[in-house]
Order: C-alpha cells, then structure tokens, then sequence
C-alpha cells in the first residue's frame, strides 16, 4: 500500500508541460509577490537616487556659490595686479612724504576701498610692501619681520610665482579676530621692482557662513583645503586650519558626498564634504521597504516548499546524466544505468546512452586513425626544423673573419688586421638586435668602428673627431641612430669632394634631450635634398625594406612621435650639419 502511495505521487512519469503547471497552479502567489517587491525595491531605489541627486545639487550649488566669492576675489586681485599706476606709485622712493599723501589720497585710497561696498563678500582689501618711504596706514601695510614669519607670506615666497593663492588666515581686520578666508597674491612685476608687494584680499566671515549654512538637508560639511579642515558647519569642531579631515571619525551609516572644483587651478585642492545620516535622509523609504518585506516572508515560504518537492523529482536525475557527460569530456564511455520512465528526462537519459555508444565507435574507428597521422606529420616537421637549424649560423662568419685577422697578425699586416677587426665589430653588432636601446658609450663606439674603416679607404682624405659629456656616456638611445647618419656623411659628403674631409660628432644633453649633431665639410645639400629630408618627417608609410637616414627617422619617428626633433643646415660646397633632439626616456 505505501508502494502505491509512492507511484501515485511521484512526478517521474509526468510530461514536463504538465509539470510547468502544477508549477503555475501552486505557486501563482509568488510572481505576483515577487514581482511587487521588486517593483517596491525599484521605486526606493529611484528614491535613495532622488535624495542623493538632491543632495549632491545642493552641494554643487554651495560649490558653485563659493567658487563664485573666490572669482570675485581674485577677479580683483588681477586688476590690482594689472595696474600699472597702482604699481608705480608703491614703486616709488618718495623724498618728500606728503608726495605719497598726495598719490594716496588721490588714487590708491580709491583703487583699493571701492571695492568693498560693491561685493559684500569682500571684507577688506590689504597691500603690503617694504617700500620705507611710504607711511603706512589705511589699507597700505609694512612687511614686518612678524609678517614674512606668517604663514600666508611664506606660501607666496615659497611658490616664487604671481598666481592667486586661497588660504585660511589671521584676520586683520579692524575690531575683529579669528580665521578668514583670504587670497593672497604677489604683485611684484617684473625683474626691475624694487620693492616686494603683495595683496590681501579678505572673504567676510558671515557671507561665507551664510554661504555654508543655506541647505535644508541635515547634515555637517567640510571645506577642505588638501586634507585641513577650512570650514565647518559641524558645532562640535572647533579647530581650523590645523586639523585633519583624516582623523575625523566617520560613523557607521553616514552618506559621504563630495564636490571639488575642476579647472579651477587656485582651488586644485579645494573640495567639499558632507556628512549625512543615512537614517535620517531614508528613514521613511526603510519604513515603507520592511513593511513589503514583512509581508512577503510567509509569501515565499509556502511556494519554496512546493518547490522542492518538485525539484526532487528533477534533480537527482539530472544531476546522475551531468556526472557521466563531464566523464565522456575524459574518454570514459559509461551509460547511465536507471529504471525506464517516461518523461523527458527517461527519454533523455535514454538518447545519451545511446549518443555515448557511438562516439565510443567513432572515436576508436575514426578519431585515433586521425590522430596518428596527425603524429606522423607532426614529427615530420620537427626534423625538418631540425635540419634547419644545423645550417650555418652567424657565428661561423665571426670566427672565420677572426681567423682572417689573427692570420693578418702573423703576417705583421696590423692595419689590415685592426681594419677586419672592427668590421666583424660593426657586423655583430648589427645582428645583435635582442635588445633595441643602448648607452651613449656603445653607440659612440659603433659610429669610431665605422669611421676607422672609412679613414683606412680614404686614407688622410678623411679626419674625425668624436666628443661627449661624460654624463651622457651611460644614456641610452635607439640603436643604430648614429651609425647610419655618420655613413651618410662620409658617402655622399666626403667621398664626392677633392680637397681632405672632415666628421665631427657631438652628443650632449640640454634639459630632458640628448642633442646629437654630425657635421661634415663634404659638399653638402641643395634646397631640393634638405626638403626630402624633412619629408621623412612628415612621410606616414611603413619603414619597410628603408636603409640609412630614412629608417633612422622612421624608427625615431615611431618610438618617440612627435617628441623628436631634427635640424638640417647645408648648402652646396659648404658641407652639412645634422642635429637630432631625442628625448631622455
């Protein structure tokens, strides 16, 4: 009786269609639960999005807010800067002071308050020179001794550069203290000023506060100047300046937001950071979202258990053809042995048993035959490639011309033998291509071996000479960059000319370029060969089968781009003079 009970519920001798709807008439519940969860997670995410996007376009209005206070500033700084009259009476050595109250009064007093009034963001407006014929006072001050010590003045005397710089500093301002915001810029022109000057440009504390504290949404922001804290809406920080945005702790949950200013090179460090609650940002969206979820645990409970048990009936199975199918991917031929059922998977454990038969045969009739012959014209080719590789090789060619010159030496022949010398030289190193830069040192060395072999043809015809800056020696360059230029002067610039030639090569170092210049006396170029020399500059076809100077450029060309230089001089009778610019890599 529990036999029959057994059949009777068991799924293996059901179609799989009708599977797929006992499948739908059970669990109808749960597409439908799931698919308004889903869609409730969607809409909370779009929220989440929504929230931060407001968030974040807050921030980038504060940013924006305040980059604008800073372009005034230094918008201002730049026509104090850029004022020549300004300029020249803080130049001025005044014998007589009432002179300078004179100019004070009549414009510098004008040019430096007028300002103020008009953007309320501007506190005051501070110049500083150590021109001591003027009376300070107003908004014209000493440089002390106390001022070069503070740290503002030392930022511009370090940079060495005019540029606006944005600081936290010690407000100077009359009736006030504590930190401001400044720009600070040098206004020293030109190398004939006979003063230093500078500007101080101080930001209003409340506008910048006003500035910070206009946002709805709670949370603390951080103006950040590299990693100091320069502001803070925060009320239980109180250091400026000095602290560490680092070291703050960052509490669990708290959405960090942040907004720097882009192509803005004075606030290159600049940025604003918020801190935000998560919780209280999404504290409805996670009430609504556990509601959902609540209500879908016992949804999900049901349907997983109807689901198994019908699994059970696919499972094993499937899992018993998957075992013997990743068998056959190792050449072992087994058929699934199993009671016959009728649903798709008896039927598909039936087609693989047989499918698994007749590989068996092929693989034994058809493949193995196949793979032997493969063997057999594989090692085929391996002695083929054996015998090519017993040829003859470069070597043999270097110990015959060696035996040609030890030979020369027994015969007392010395200038011929030194002359086989440095052709065999000259010929491993143009095989030796394993590696594709060498030093200074070894390509100098190359262009001596080749010019020795000229000089032994041309015989006092033809003098060189070859200098270098010790520090260039172990540089490195392209290989074969000099050699072919040095042969391009000694073949068609000495050999064509009657009277003694001469090659000069000179390789030094300028900045962050070796400068390597070949010059001859030969008979140098017309207009016509010196454009086709730039031409290979500008020439975009492969190198190709190229010999000499074309290839040199070429192969320049395509390590370096557009980062090497070349330079011509000749005219006809006058010889020729290369200079090539490659740079230091």
């Amino acid at each position: 009786m529990r036999a029959n009970f057994r059949e009777a519920v068991s799924l293996n001798n059901v179609r799989l269609r009708n599977k797929m709807l006992i499948v739908y008439f059970l669990s109808v519940l749960i597409p439908v639960v799931l698919t308004n969860v889903i869609f409730y997670n969607i809409t909370t995410n779009n929220v989440k999005k929504q929230k931060l996007r407001d968030i974040s376009l807050a921030m980038e209005q504060i940013r924006n807010d305040f980059k604008a206070q800073i372009d005034a500033a230094v918008g201002i700084s730049s026509v104090i800067y850029n004022d020549a009259i300004l300029n020249e009476y803080l130049e001025t050595h005044y014998e007589v002071q009432s002179d300078y109250v004179l100019n004070y009064q009549s414009y510098i007093k004008d040019m430096l308050g007028k300002y103020s009034p008009v953007y309320q963001t501007i506190q005051q407006i501070s110049v500083y020179t150590n021109n001591d014929t003027i009376i300070y006072g107003g908004q014209v001050r000493p440089i002390t001794g106390q001022v070069r010590d503070l740290p503002w003045y030392r930022s511009l005397s370090a940079s060495g550069q005019s540029n606006p710089v944005v600081l936290l500093t010690d407000s100077d301002y009359p009736g006030t203290s504590g930190w401001v915001l400044s720009v600070v810029r040098k206004i020293t022109v030109g190398s004939s000023a006979r003063w230093d000057k500078a500007m101080k440009i101080d930001m209003s504390p409340e506008s910048v506060q006003a500035l910070f504290r206009n946002i709805t949404l709670q949370g603390d922001l951080y103006l950040l100047d590299g990693d100091q804290v320069q502001f803070t809406t925060n009320p239980d920080f109180e250091r400026l300046g000095t602290a560490e945005y680092s070291s703050l702790p960052t509490p669990k949950g708290t959405i960090v937001m942040e907004e720097a200013f882009p192509n803005v090179s004075y606030l290159s460090s600049w940025r604003i950071v918020g801190h935000f609650k998560e919780a209280d940002v999404l504290e409805e969206v996670y009430k609504s979202r556990n509601f959902v979820l609540y209500l879908a645990i016992p949804n999900v409970i049901m349907p997983t258990l109807i689901i198994i048990w019908f699994v059970r009936s696919l499972n094993a199975r499937l899992i018993r053809i998957l075992k013997h199918m990743k068998r056959v991917k190792n050449q072992s031929f087994e058929t699934i042995e199993q009671q016959e059922s009728k649903d798709e998977i008896g039927q598909l454990t039936a087609e693989f048993n047989r499918m698994t038969l007749q590989i068996k045969s092929l693989i034994h009739d058809v493949y193995m035959a196949d793979i032997q012959k493969k063997e057999l014209e594989l090692k085929r080719n391996q002695s083929q490639l054996h015998a090519l590789q017993s040829q003859i090789n470069p070597h043999f060619l270097f110990n015959s011309l060696e035996a040609i010159r030890m030979r020369s030496l027994m015969k007392k022949e010395e200038e011929t033998a030194k002359i086989i010398h440095n052709m065999a030289k000259i010929f491993r190193k143009s095989l030796e291509w394993g590696k594709d830069w060498v030093t200074v040192k070894d390509e100098l060395d190359l262009a001596a071996t080749f010019l020795e072999i000229q000089k032994y043809r041309f015989g006092d015809k033809l003098d060189f000479r070859i200098e270098a800056d010790d520090s260039v020696l172990g540089l490195t360059l392209p290989k074969m960059t000099l050699q072919p230029l040095v042969e391009n002067a000694s073949i068609h610039g000495i050999e064509k000319m009657r009277g003694n030639g001469r090659i000069d090569v000179r390789i030094e170092r300028e900045r962050d370029e070796l400068v390597c210049e070949i010059r001859d006396n030969g008979v140098g170029m017309d207009e016509e060969k010196i454009k086709r020399f730039y031409g290979y500059m500008e020439g975009k076809e492969a190198i190709g089968d190229r010999v000499g100077v074309q290839n040199v450029i070429y192969r320049l060309k395509l390590i370096f781009g557009d980062r090497f230089g070349l330079r011509v001089e000749s005219a006809p009778g006058e010889g020729t003079s290369i200079i090539l610019r490659i740079p230091i890599e």
